[in-house]
């Protein structure tokens, strides 16, 4: 019997980290409103009581930058600079220009923005065929928002942490070994009152009964006290945050974040449709598990290579999988923003509990192979 034990984390939508890649997608989706054609590369970076907005815009798109900002911050729940941010008085910067004429030459004749290698992958061991453990951190995560925002527990925060480990055996999810959530709160509860509140409001609601036992550790604000969150706690930046993104660790990652970017920029584009083709391999019964890479050349349509991995739980060899892919899809950027619709603004519903393993979204489709 094979055992091990796996960890992967996700966080809320106010760690600051993702309210900068929540800014970022948002000028993103305001831009293909307007323009479907947009070039988009916007970073967003956060500190104390500030907003600092700079990358390239290309669109005839007519925005205002500051208010989609604001509106964000507003949306996730910013609103004490004591403690946080408050989107009434943030200071926001911005330093936009248009996208660099050498990058663009590549780009306008169909063309990669960039080189780089993009991973995609699924597993059959959740129903949306993403692992375990970063499957149940984002439940929680996202549990953790709502009671939040629906009043439920209405002492919490913004800002916020979970953290799961699964003990497996001979490559099933057997039970959760670990439980970690912490969440910002205010300065008029105990810890004893946060601890409560996570268990019955978030933990036993999400987590299934049957995967936690008596052996099963809950850790909640290990350090005591979570008043101080958000840019005023820790500085936020866009695209830090690629494993909660992504895989939770689980399948490796290329290094390319995802918000802000628009999908002329394989580092999304593809990584979505590796999903998508990773995906349908396991739904339609081609391996239990799958793994793909791709890489590009910059101003090159056609990827340079195609990688495939099923860990031995396929019927078919890799080779044979390889050419499905290509006799299948199509793998340049005109293509896979085709297929998928990448020119929609889609992207803010990406931002928050991971880019996988939604089913709204077009690139979760389960189609006939």
């Amino acid at each position: 019997m094979k055992k091990y034990y796996f960890t992967s984390e996700s966080v809320t939508e106010g760690h600051p980290d993702k309210l900068c890649d929540a800014i970022s997608d948002a000028i993103l989706d305001e831009c293909l409103k307007q323009d479907k054609n947009a070039r988009v590369a916007i970073e967003t970076f956060a500190s104390n009581n500030n907003i600092t907005i700079a990358g390239q815009l290309t669109t005839t798109a007519s925005i205002n930058v500051e208010n989609v900002a604001r509106e964000k911050i507003k949306e996730i729940g910013y609103d004490n600079s004591k403690v946080d941010m408050d989107y009434r008085t943030c200071k926001i910067t911005t330093d936009i220009q248009k996208q660099s004429p050498d990058i663009a030459m590549g780009v306008d004749i169909g063309g990669a923005g960039d080189q780089g290698i993009m991973f995609g992958f699924a597993s059959s061991e959740t129903e949306n065929y993403m692992p375990y453990a970063i499957d149940m951190a984002h439940k929680l995560s996202k549990r953790l928002t709502y009671v939040r925002k629906e009043g439920i527990v209405p002492f919490f925060r913004p800002d916020g942490k979970t953290q799961v480990t699964v003990e497996y055996e001979n490559e099933v999810p057997k039970r959760i070994e670990t439980i970690l959530v912490s969440t910002q709160h205010l300065d008029t509860v105990t810890t004893e009152d946060v601890r409560k509140a996570v268990i019955e409001n978030v933990i036993k609601p999400v987590v299934p009964s049957n995967m936690i036992d008596e052996n099963t550790k809950i850790y909640v604000n290990p350090t005591g006290r979570f008043v101080t969150g958000g840019p005023l706690g820790d500085t936020g930046l866009t695209g830090r945050k690629i494993i909660v993104d992504t895989y939770g660790g689980y399948a490796r990652h290329g290094g390319g974040c995802f918000s802000g970017k628009d999908a002329s920029k394989v580092d999304r584009s593809a990584a979505y449709m590796l999903r998508h083709i990773a995906k349908n391999i396991v739904a339609n019964g081609y391996a239990k598990k799958c793994e793909i890479q791709v890489s590009y050349a910059i101003g090159m349509k056609e990827p340079l290579s195609i990688y495939v991995n099923t860990f031995g739980t396929s019927p078919k060899n890799e080779e044979e999988l390889v050419e499905l892919i290509k006799n299948k899809f199509d793998l340049t950027p005109q293509g896979m923003i085709e297929y998928l619709g990448l020119r929609n603004p889609i992207y803010s519903q990406t931002t928050n509990y991971g880019h996988f393993g939604k089913e709204n979204l077009p690139w979760e489709k389960i189609i006939e192979l």
